[in-house]
């Protein structure tokens, strides 16, 4: 017997993105499998990637789902790129989705989010002031747009920290992350309360490492670990740099980021620990 599929992200946002289609034309899985000829669970297999969508499928689908013909030959050729990385001779992966856009989405599927941060917060822990703060300062012309983004993503995740099946966060964040002043002092003191109050969910772990602490592992490489539910779905490593997100997936290149963040938690103060900086440094505001 074969190894089980275990689909890539490329694969994954296929499969999003022939669900986000059937639902913009408002059929079920029902209607839609029988309009194309496929069967249910076919279709419900393709859209959460639970086995490799062929071209032809993909393309048949478009034309069901009246998809304009650029968007609709996109994804097909994203398809088609998808199983020649299967093959031994396959190239980098990333260069036809939105790794970053990805990655949002991916993070509300995840069941968990190990994350390792230098001088800025944590998305799901941001506050809209901050949020603001930081788009301004990266991107001036266009701060006020990827704000609002940024900060309508914020509530879907916040909400993800406190639903029934709670999304489990543990972070380590070094001191200097609470010490840059993102928005200058009153927006700080938001957000470093707000911080102090997401430690007291069980779900949420905080550990910061000190600057006393000296070098530490993974030093200057901040990094996200994600993981999923669904047990085809493997944990996935996030990078990003200024203009562009890349995720390690493949076992041996994941490893090394598994355990260091493992070092980086043995390192850092405790949580407990930690909230007494953290309301020491909100007291520097």
């Amino acid at each position: 017997m074969g190894k089980p599929f275990r689909p890539t992200m490329l694969e994954r946002a296929i499969g999003r993105t022939l669900g986000d289609w059937r639902k913009d034309r408002q059929f079920s899985l029902s209607e839609a499998g029988r309009r194309v000829g496929f069967s249910t669970a076919k279709l419900s297999m393709m859209e959460n990637a639970v086995q490799p969508s062929a071209p032809v499928d993909v393309m048949a689908l478009g034309f069901v789902y009246l998809v304009p013909a650029p968007e609709r030959q996109q994804l097909v050729a994203n398809t088609e790129h998808a199983r020649r990385l299967r093959r031994p001779s396959a190239g980098e992966m990333g260069v036809l989705f939105d790794a970053v856009g990805e990655y949002g989405r991916l993070e509300l599927e995840a069941s968990s989010v190990r994350a390792f941060r230098i001088d800025v917060l944590p998305g799901f822990f941001q506050i809209p002031d901050y949020i603001t703060a930081l788009a301004k300062a990266d991107d001036p012309l266009r701060a006020a747009v990827v704000a609002e983004q940024r900060i309508a993503l914020r509530e879907v995740r916040r909400q993800r920290l406190t639903d029934k099946n709670p999304l489990v966060v543990e972070v380590v964040l070094c001191e200097a992350a609470l010490r840059q002043t993102v928005g200058g002092p009153r927006v700080m003191r938001a957000q470093l309360l707000h911080l102090i109050e997401l430690a007291e969910l069980a779900n949420v772990t905080i550990r910061v490492m000190p600057f006393a602490a000296g070098a530490y592992p993974a030093v200057g490489s901040p990094f996200t670990i994600l993981s999923f539910p669904h047990e085809q779905h493997d944990d996935v490593v996030y990078l990003q740099s200024v203009r562009r997100g890349s995720y390690v997936e493949s076992p041996e290149e994941r490893g090394p980021y598994m355990v260091r963040f493992t070092a980086l938690q043995e390192i850092a103060l405790t949580p407990c620990e930690s909230l007494e900086l953290i309301a020491e440094v909100l007291g520097s505001f």
